[in-house]
């Protein structure tokens, strides 16, 4: 046998284990496409149209976009799609991160406790929002507790914006909290164990470990659950539409609460289409944002 014939064998072998690894994911790219791609670019076409509900489509242009962002609706759903993002996010991340931790810790027990803490993201978001409407009522029993102690009724869910969407993020934090600490925990179970005990041996406290180890080690595992909760924060509906129903006077109207109210309950597919594609917009660059930040971090 010629050495180039050796040589060649190899590469051919390398091209049909190529061609068939190919061919087994080629289902699921096309599922991934036909579910993800196609919808994105067709919402992006419906867009920039007038859609009826007989299947007339009246091109329109930029003409749905030039009206959303002269629409002081839009803007007053941004700002409190915004404002719950922004007591979501860090609100689950530190939750989530705790419960990690905590997990993390335990020698006995660790699977019952994970599954114990991970059975609130098996329930709905309409159950859960159905017993936290009642928990949150006037004379549900958190306000019957906080009266005999003197400190209630408190309006949670239809008194001052901010109360009603921190109850609203504080919901959505007991669902959801169990997927990303999950997450967490298992980065803190790949994290290798010597650099945690070199700092002990310097004197480290629990703290400082925590702060000066653990921290930065965890950052990938960090800036995917930043990310993916971001995504899941803008695009907060089940629990609005179950509890507050975007009021009391829009203060919990958020942006996909806008677009479900455009498409369905006044049917202009257009108009909610650009809603989406503007959401999908902000979304990408505050998750390129997020990137970048990370990344910079650990330039330095």
């Amino acid at each position: 046998m010629s050495v180039s014939t050796a040589i060649r064998r190899p590469a051919s072998r390398q091209r049909r284990e190529a061609i068939a690894g190919i061919l087994f994911v080629l289902p699921t790219l096309l599922i991934f496409a036909l579910f993800k791609f196609v919808p994105i670019f067709g919402a992006g076409a419906m867009s920039l149209t007038r859609y009826k509900l007989n299947g007339d489509v009246d091109f329109r242009g930029v003409d749905n976009y030039t009206r959303l962002f002269s629409d002081p609706n839009f803007w007053q759903s941004l700002g409190v799609t915004l404002g719950y993002v922004c007591i979501f996010v860090p609100l689950i991340l530190v939750v989530s991160l705790a419960g990690a931790l905590l997990l993390n810790k335990l020698v006995r027990f660790t699977g019952a406790f994970r599954a114990l803490l991970f059975v609130p993201y098996l329930s709905s978001f309409v159950l859960a929002g159905i017993v936290w409407k009642w928990i949150f009522a006037s004379d549900g029993p958190l306000n019957a507790a906080l009266s005999t102690a003197g400190l209630g009724p408190v309006p949670f869910l239809s008194g001052d914006q901010w109360l009603v969407l921190a109850s609203l993020a504080l919901v959505s934090v007991w669902k959801g909290f169990g997927y990303s600490m999950l997450i967490f925990l298992a980065g803190l179970k790949a994290l290798p164990g010597e650099v945690h005990e070199a700092a002990h041996i310097d004197g480290a406290n629990a703290w400082q470990t925590l702060r000066h180890v653990t921290l930065p080690l965890l950052k990938p595992v960090f800036f995917f659950v930043l990310v993916i909760e971001t995504i899941i924060g803008f695009q907060v509906f089940d629990t609005i539409y179950v509890m507050t129903g975007g009021g009391p006077a829009h203060a919990s109207h958020s942006l996909i609460y806008m677009l479900f109210d455009e498409g369905f309950k006044f049917f202009d597919f257009g108009y909610a289409a650009a809603i989406g594609i503007v959401l999908f917009a902000i979304v990408l660059v505050l998750s390129l944002i997020q990137r970048r930040f990370f990344e910079g971090k650990e330039e330095k």
